[in-house]
């Protein structure tokens, strides 16, 4: 990794969550150390890239980055790559997770809507979450819960560096929860619906008015 990359990845490891609050970068698995190598391996890339855009999203989902690590990307998409983009594949080195219980898990919705969009459109954003780290309900690690505030107010930290480090010029911000941890920063965004629960048309309406 390059310093910053490392740095930043061992400071999300590091940090403290609550039993309903799953940090899969914690310094406690084999399988939190896969997603830490795939998160560095995607904000390495994402440095060289040097991406104008942020898009913002919610927080993980059991089916997506609290398996693999990267912000709204599946088991599927980090395996399989996308060929316009040219990201993920296990040819660049992505590891699968195959950790107990996750075995069935394969897509995630809006992982799927997301990177068909920008494959679609042949651009790679940087892509993260308001909150880092998987909200689920109590004892049910597979499931997904709307993040509290401060859980928000938490990840606005982590936001904060991301911005430094890659100076996005468009922000972009899906959903709510995106939404206000932008404004809570005083940072002009663009809001996208969330493409889950039927925003699937809006949302890819709106990303391809961004940039087309």
């Amino acid at each position: 990794m390059s310093d910053w990359s490392e740095d930043f990845v061992v400071s999300l490891a590091r940090t403290e969550s609550g039993p309903d609050l799953y940090n899969q970068y914690a310094e406690t698995s084999a399988h939190n150390a896969l997603r830490r190598a795939n998160l560095g391996r995607y904000l390495r890339d994402m440095e060289r890239r040097r991406p104008e855009a942020l898009l913002l999203f919610e927080a993980p989902g059991y089916r997506g980055c609290r398996l693999t690590g990267i912000p709204v990307t599946s088991r599927r998409v980090l395996l399989e790559g996308l060929p316009g983009p040219g990201l993920f594949g296990r040819e660049r080195g992505y590891a699968d997770v195959p950790e107990p219980g996750f075995e069935r898990i394969q897509g995630e919705q809006s992982a799927t809507i997301l990177w068909r969009a920008l494959a679609d459109l042949g651009v790679a954003p940087l892509i993260w979450n308001s909150v880092p780290f998987h909200p689920h309900r109590a004892g049910r690690p597979l499931s997904n819960r709307p993040p509290r505030a401060a859980e928000l107010s938490q990840g606005r930290g982590f936001l904060r560096e991301l911005l430094a480090r890659f100076k996005p010029r468009t922000l972009v911000a899906v959903g709510r929860s995106a939404q206000g941890s932008l404004a809570a920063l005083g940072l002009e965004h663009h809001p996208l619906r969330h493409p889950a629960h039927g925003g699937s048309g809006e949302f890819v309406t709106g990303l391809r008015a961004l940039y087309e």
